[in-house]
């Protein structure tokens, strides 16, 4: 009887020390969900290795598919941190209480790339003008003028949107509009990718075109300006809506992303390979990205209380 109840105990102690060693390793491991381009270029992959050497944690990263599917695992209460680009939908997430605060952490530019025909004319157009040349002469003409749509509600869809808003179209005529606008559902990689194989046109970021450039004809045909400034922006799940949120190590990392050192990373990453950085830091040039100077390059300040 005894022995019996000295084993119970001695079962008892492992499952408790179990259940603590889970417990801490959770609490030292950080969720991250980004839109691809921050992925496919390979940029947040290289700041979760140096943020896991600098506190020694781990980072996983369970969702990169785009900024729509990164607030579907922010409202669910997967990951404890989004790192996006679709300033409509993470103003939404912050105001329903899911996210916490904005910070602005780098920028690029989005790109309107096609054959270098240009079929649709659109050289010296600027970005709403070259959608509406596209679509008149894809209607014209859909076996020669094509454009391939991401269709995948991310931050870079969101875009496509706002610039045939401004283009005087409603988005849901022209995706009905017929054979020449193809939804590709996919992320940005591949949607390039089939753009290429169409030799259409699409609307890109630019850090993932330029990762992807040495296997594409296609190229950029309508670049910079305000209209295609991608702002990308990190927000802390809110654990007071969503309990068990590893809230303060999600402020670290906005805080590394921010800090001097974690900027300075930003601004260089991709020059040695691409003769250019894909990314620019966000320090510095708050005016130009329209970014309010209370959520650029600045560290995460909203309480983790639950």
């Amino acid at each position: 009887m005894e022995r019996r109840y000295l084993r119970q105990l001695v079962l008892l102690a492992v499952l408790a020390m179990i259940a603590v060693s889970a417990a801490s390793a959770e609490e030292s491991r950080l969720k991250v969900a980004t839109t691809s381009s921050l992925f496919d270029t390979g940029l947040v992959e290289l700041m979760a290795e140096q943020f896991e050497g600098m506190y020694n944690t781990t980072v996983h990263i369970p969702a990169h598919a785009g900024s729509g599917i990164a607030f579907q695992y922010g409202q669910r209460g997967d990951v404890d941190l989004l790192l996006v680009h679709d300033p409509a939908a993470e103003k939404k997430f912050i105001d329903s209480g899911d996210g916490l605060e904005r910070r602005c952490f780098a920028y690029n530019y989005f790109y309107i790339v096609g054959p270098a025909g240009d079929p649709a004319g659109i050289k010296g157009l600027n970005a709403t003008q070259a959608l509406r040349a596209i679509m008149e002469k894809g209607e014209e003409e859909p076996d020669k003028v094509m454009f391939v749509s991401r269709g995948d509600n991310s931050g870079t869809h969101s875009k496509e949107k706002l610039l045939w808003k401004g283009a005087g179209y409603n988005y849901s005529d022209v995706n009905a509009s017929g054979p020449w606008y193809i939804d590709a559902g996919q992320p940005m990689g591949a949607t390039l990718l089939m753009t290429n194989e169409k030799q259409a046109y699409t609307l890109t970021d630019m850090g993932t075109f330029m990762a992807y450039q040495g296997n594409l004809t296609i190229g950029p045909l309508i670049t910079g300006g305000d209209e295609l400034l991608n702002v990308y922006k990190a927000i802390a799940v809110n654990p007071r809506k969503h309990p068990g949120m590893n809230c303060e190590l999600a402020n670290k990392f906005i805080g590394f992303l921010v800090s001097e050192d974690g900027q300075k990373i930003i601004g260089a990453y991709g020059e040695d390979k691409y003769g250019q950085p894909l990314f620019f830091a966000a320090s510095g040039n708050c005016d130009l990205i329209g970014c309010p100077k209370e959520e650029c390059a600045t560290p995460a300040t909203a309480s983790c209380t639950a």
